[in-house]
């Protein structure tokens, strides 16, 4: 079959790799016949390559139609269509009877201290092939798919793969209070949905943050004010249009390769550019993030207030501002997204009459799979008007 590899930093392919088979009981195939590129495939692109070996497949947000599935495989069947959520759980254990599917004891990569395992993603988390490609491997399929009944396109429904999910969860966990104000740092797809999950949860009032023209003025067409950072301080702006107090809530929706801490940029540069054997150590015990994003969230958040992070961090020695947070009595609730703890909310949302959530217009690029090369460029790069990038094998 044909897949999307990783082949080493800002270099990705299209590659013939075998066609996945049925290896346990709880495995189903399923044929793609859509899959998105996140945001985190880009920290793949860039920073975390120490953790993964040419020639991996890439892809945490497929969907398509079930080819086959093993013997211990019942809610589903072949020739059903099915979203696959980008983390892989049981649905049975102890984290799993928690609703905590991210950290999920059965297929947490305990060798690395990492929680549930993810497709495509690294050996960090895994070493699972993605879903990037014309066929998809799906371990623990006995929980995992979630059976979609309903004619409308693909992309009405890929994003509670993680798109729609994360941002639900982000919304959720950042708990803005009656009458408040939530502020989302990131406009890309997760904070773009967020801003309209958001305004459907019945948050009053919304403030996005970026500064790309394309990203402020989806998120103005979502009913966010917007603040554009290439004009001015996001910390202050946010201050200022919150009357000197901050937001009751942040949604911090960038993560480890934020604009504006030049410092941590060169260190991560640095990091990339060191042999694998010695990369891998350092990034693990050694790494820093880009902190510009979270330190935005801590300052521009009111004191008792609530910080909820998506963004995904990888660093062990940042210079995390502790005081700040300690003196303003900070909430924190951050996380991988645990998808299945939302689906019951977020399905019917997606079920009901209209778009509530802007997923149909989400895509910017809809591409074949032969030119995913190509939309991992503008998206990294964020070229061509480019918010989202849906592959199609």
């Amino acid at each position: 079959m044909r897949a999307l590899t990783w082949q080493g930093k800002r270099s990705v392919s299209v590659e013939e790799v075998p066609d996945p088979v049925i290896q346990e009981p709880t495995d189903a195939i399923v044929k793609i016949t859509s899959t998105a590129i996140c945001g985190s495939d880009l920290h793949l692109y860039e920073v975390l390559g120490p953790f993964i070996d040419p020639g991996s497949v890439l892809g945490h947000e497929p969907m398509g139609v079930v080819q086959e599935v093993g013997s211990a495989v019942t809610h589903i069947r072949p020739g059903d269509r099915v979203v696959v959520p980008f983390n892989i759980s049981c649905g049975h254990c102890y984290m799993c009877s928690k609703q905590l599917f991210a950290q999920c004891e059965t297929t947490q990569d305990r060798a690395h201290g990492k929680g549930a395992s993810l497709f495509g993603y690294t050996k960090l988390y895994g070493n699972v092939p993605g879903g990037q490609a014309e066929y998809l491997r799906v371990p623990q399929a006995q929980f995992g798919p979630i059976k979609i009944e309903d004619d409308r396109p693909d992309e009405h429904f890929l994003y509670l793969s993680d798109v729609v999910s994360t941002a639900w969860q982000g919304v959720r966990y950042a708990d803005t209070p009656p009458g408040g104000t939530l502020a989302v740092l990131g406009l890309g797809p997760i904070g773009l949905v967020g801003v309209s999950i958001a305004k459907h949860l019945g948050v009053e009032r919304v403030i996005g943050v970026d500064l790309v023209p394309e990203r402020l003025l989806a998120a103005a067409e979502r009913g966010a004010e917007v603040v554009d950072m290439r004009d001015t301080d996001p910390t202050q702006a946010l201050l200022e249009l919150t009357g000197g107090r901050g937001a009751d809530a942040v949604f911090e929706a960038v993560g480890m390769e934020a604009h504006g801490d030049a410092p941590a940029k060169l260190a991560q540069q640095a990091a990339g550019l060191l042999p694998d054997a010695v990369a891998k150590p350092f990034i693990d015990v050694a790494a820093v993030d880009r902190m510009a994003a979270l330190e935005t969230a801590f300052k521009a958040c009111r004191r008792g207030g609530t910080v909820s992070i998506s963004g995904v961090y990888g660093g062990e020695k940042n210079p995390t501002p502790w005081m700040e947070i300690f003196d303003r009595g900070l909430q924190l609730r951050m996380g991988q997204c645990h998808v299945h703890r939302w689906t019951d909310e977020t399905v019917p949302v997606l079920m009901a009459d209209g778009d509530p959530l802007g997923v149909d217009v989400l895509a910017t690029h809809r591409l074949p799979l032969e030119q995913a090369p190509h939309g991992y460029d503008i998206f990294q790069k964020k070229e061509d008007g480019c918010i989202k990038v849906v592959l199609q094998p």
